[in-house]
């Protein structure tokens, strides 16, 4: 007897310690499904696989978003070798449904509602066939693989698939948590999350509350078209900027901090691919290529342009196995958007910067005189002005120029002129020497 005592009080004892140890992870779903949500969901799959937990509960409560961020979650979520359940809290709308269909179990609080899966634009009209066709195809894999019914799941997104008892040819499937657990999509209504613990034999395990890390808010923040395409805007007037200035500077730096997170946060998105990456680093090069080896500007510098638009076009386009005309559309919208911003951008640093006070707060404008005890060695060259000369180099605007047989740093007013040609100097500002091209007429004559 005592032996009995003593082998059901230690199975008691490792039942109990075993129970202290389960741990269930809770992810939350809320607000717009965007591309920044699919790393939080894989990250969370992936400790939970880790840390050997029982379950993964994600808490919905969604009108949907991104079709393909809601493709990315399922996919996490559907590799998940831990079980994944959907407690879904008020509503699994649009994409929150195909994500609460990807979990193996399903609970939802009353009131609770599914469904509505069309796929929609921006200003909520119903998009191309494409999408629908993929959308069904999604939702219909998605039942299936857990054992749901499919065209339910189809009835979601396709008002034409008629459902007996449920809804005819005119309606969406949207279902309500009694009608849900009556057509077997969920697996149970519960009030609260501790009663969808005990559903499963867990209400002893430990909540791990998984957040959004501050690293995934701010690739969700970078995501944001306006932020995306500011980006764009900072990168193009840097680049422009840098290559008109000598040296390296701030504009080239921002640049290139701002081309970084635009490609580095479409490439964590899967957005954009390191092909994007090598076409604009191409483009780069092409257009330095143009500027500094190859005299004037033809076919090399236009490549080099088209390599960067491409890969700035390519890097707003949704990774989808489909592209339709509205998700083209609209990237190039945004692109079409920040370059007009950067042309902007780039006229008033060019034109109206140098006329303001803020700029003369940095320029030295006035002339010391030579009795103040103050003097520089920047020569005079006032007495260049209206002498005409040769190119010495070409000028791409600056160069080397020869006036009365001697050699000058001088800056052209035009964008190139090749060397041999004839200058005459039109101004000059300090040490700077400005310079135009004379055109020989007597040959037209």
């Amino acid at each position: 007897m005592k032996k009995i005592i003593f082998i059901f009080l230690s199975l008691l004892l490792i039942s109990e310690v075993f129970a202290q140890s389960q741990k269930v992870y809770v992810a939350e779903i809320e607000g717009d499904i965007d591309l920044g949500l699919a790393p939080y969901v894989r990250r969370v799959v992936e400790e939970a696989e880790k840390n050997l937990a029982e379950a993964i509960i994600f808490r919905i409560n969604t009108f949907g978003g991104r079709v393909d961020a809601a493709t990315q979650i399922k996919d996490a979520i559907l590799n998940s070798k831990v079980m994944t359940i959907a407690f879904i809290d008020k509503r699994a709308i649009s994409a929150g449904a195909l994500i609460a269909l990807s979990c193996e179990k399903i609970v939802m609080v009353p009131g609770a509602s599914i469904g509505a899966s069309t796929v929609v634009d921006q200003a909520g009209q119903k998009v191309s066939e494409k999408y629908q066709s993929y959308m069904r195809s999604e939702m219909r894999a998605t039942a299936e693989k857990n054992g749901r019914r499919t065209d339910i799941a189809e009835g979601m997104v396709d008002e034409r698939v008629v459902v007996e008892g449920l809804v005819d040819s005119t309606q969406l499937i949207t279902l309500t948590s009694a009608e849900a657990l009556e057509y077997g999509m969920t697996d149970t209504i519960k009030t609260n999350l501790n009663d969808a613990l005990s559903m499963f034999n867990l209400q002893s395990a430990d909540l791990v509350h998984i957040k959004i890390g501050w690293a995934e808010k701010i690739v969700r923040f970078l995501n944001n078209p306006i932020i995306s395409s500011l980006l764009i805007m900072v990168g193009l007037v840097g680049m422009f900027t840098e290559i008109k200035t000598p040296g390296w500077g701030l504009p080239g730096t921002a640049a290139l901090i701002a081309l970084a997170l635009f490609f580095g946060t479409n490439f964590i998105l899967e957005l954009a691919s390191i092909i994007e990456i090598l076409l604009f680093v191409g483009g780069v090069v092409l257009i330095l290529l143009e500027l500094f080896v190859v005299p004037g500007f033809g076919i090399v510098g236009i490549l080099g342009i088209l390599l960067i638009v491409g890969s700035l076009f390519l890097g707003l386009i949704s990774d989808l196995p489909y592209v339709d005309w509205d998700m083209i559309s609209q990237a190039i919208i945004q692109l079409a958007g920040a370059f007009i911003a950067s042309g902007i951008m780039i006229y008033i640093l060019s034109k109206i910067l140098p006329k303001t006070s803020i700029w003369n707060t940095l320029v030295l404008q006035d002339n010391i005189i030579g009795t103040s005890g103050y003097t520089t060695s920047t020569p005079n060259f006032s007495h260049l002005l209206g002498m005409t000369g040769t190119a010495y180099t070409d000028l791409r605007p600056s160069g080397t120029a020869v006036i009365e047989n001697k050699r000058y740093d001088v800056v052209s007013d035009s964008e190139f002129v090749q060397n041999g040609a004839k200058l005459v100097v039109k101004k000059v500002e300090g040490s700077k020497v400005v310079v135009e091209e004379v055109v020989d007429t007597s040959a037209d004559k």
